[in-house]
């Protein structure tokens, strides 16, 4: 970095064409898919939140959102059911794992409580496990709702050929729990503290001779309290690799979060094992929390 970083909201058109630009070069390859420098500046006056992280005058993070409602209860008026939601959050290859996409949500939460609003929600891909520790343990988000094939077929060389399946996300930005995360009062949990709680492990993962992980051949139906979902600590690679390998995890976890979420549990943890040759991922289930709000 060049100077102390800087987090704004993004006002002029010369900004906003910055932010264009940035799309391009985290999202390469779809020229169709970039939020426009006039629709940006259109979102960022009429009640949406365009804000960027720079080093010096250059652009280097971005994240947008805009009004909406929450389809939770149709029959409300559309003023009870406000909520915010976040479209996307990117930031430069070259200044990833710097904290930024974190400070550009710690802004984007401020801005979405001077609006009074309470709730904000997005969608990731469950299969990354850096999205999953941002958006799940560092920020406090929940989920209970899988969208399969929310997009359909995507065209930026990020997604191009893969099922465009994700999770939507619920982050009460008023409540206790995302507080307790944002300050750092709510010490981390490990996977020892959830086995020790009696989480059960649903799908455990097996490495293959080329040290890639395996998806288990019988995942058990979750059940009791507590439950844990393992996923590739790093699907991305994994996918370049092995495609099939990667089809297959895709496949069975789809399939055990549908059966999960109807069955009353909600996603309220991550935990990332760091390991020099085999780290693991796995997400928290917890049954009956509510909405956590």
């Amino acid at each position: 970095m060049s100077g102390p970083l800087t987090i704004r909201k993004l006002e002029t058109i010369q900004e906003m064409e910055q932010a264009e630009n940035l799309q391009r070069v985290v999202w390469p390859g779809s020229e169709t898919d970039v939020l426009p420098a006039h629709l940006l500046i259109t979102l960022a006056h009429n009640g949406g939140i365009v804000l960027g992280a720079f080093d010096g005058e250059q652009i280097v993070g971005l994240v947008v959102g805009f009004l909406g409602t929450d389809s939770g209860s149709p029959d409300r008026v559309a003023m009870a059911r406000l909520k915010h939601c976040s479209h996307i959050l990117g930031v430069l290859p070259e200044f990833a794992s710097r904290g930024i996409g974190y400070r550009l949500k710690a802004a984007q939460l401020e801005a979405v409580v001077e609006q009074g609003v309470r709730l904000v929600t997005w969608t990731y891909d469950p299969l990354l496990s850096r999205n999953a520790h941002l958006n799940i343990r560092r920020l406090g988000a929940v989920c209970q709702v899988y969208l399969h094939e929310v997009y359909g077929a995507m065209r930026d060389a990020l997604n191009v050929g893969d099922t465009s399946d994700r999770f939507q996300v619920d982050w009460w930005v008023t409540s206790p729990r995302v507080t307790s995360r944002m300050k750092g009062t709510r010490p981390p949990l490990d996977l020892a503290h959830f086995l020790a709680a009696g989480a059960q492990n649903i799908n455990p993962a097996t490495l293959g001779k080329d040290g890639l992980p395996r998806p288990a051949e019988s995942p058990s139906r979750p059940q009791g309290t507590l439950a844990l979902v393992e996923i590739p600590p790093d699907y991305l690679r994994l996918r370049t690799l092995d495609p099939g390998l990667a089809r297959a995890w895709r496949e069975q976890t789809w399939a055990i979060f549908t059966e999960a979420f109807g069955a009353g549990y909600m996603v309220t943890d991550f935990v990332y094992l760091k390991g020099e040759r085999h780290p693991r991922s796995y997400y928290a289930l917890s049954f009956g929390e509510g909405t956590l709000g």
